[in-house]
């Protein structure tokens, strides 16, 4: 199964809910990606630019769409960006299908 990796952020108003009720949002992540079949790997909070990471493995990209739709639309998050992730193998078959694709630059040549 595909893996994907999700960074987000809370609004204040979610961050300022989980301080009055702490919550182990984990669960709910896994909750949510199960439910289309798929698994919870992994789930960070971090300083910086998102707060926050989550690993998952989901059947396929139209199951994890609808897990991040879902998730965006509750209106906990002010952001959710989803990455799929390639496997070294999946990227050397990428690789190999490169070489036969003529590429041409814009007003130039390859």
């Amino acid at each position: 199964m595909p893996l994907y990796l999700s960074r987000f952020s809370y609004t204040p108003r979610t961050w300022a809910r989980l301080i009055d009720h702490p919550e182990d949002r984990a669960e709910a992540a896994r909750t949510y990606i199960e439910s289309v079949g798929g698994k919870l790997h992994g789930f960070w909070y971090a300083f910086g630019t998102h707060d926050g990471y989550n690993l998952w493995e989901a059947p396929d990209n139209v199951s994890m769409a609808a897990v991040a739709l879902s998730i965006g639309g509750g209106g906990a998050l002010s952001s959710f960006e989803t990455t799929v992730l390639l496997t070294v193998d999946e990227t050397i078959e990428a690789l190999r299908k490169a070489e036969g694709i003529q590429y041409r630059a814009p007003g130039g040549q390859r």
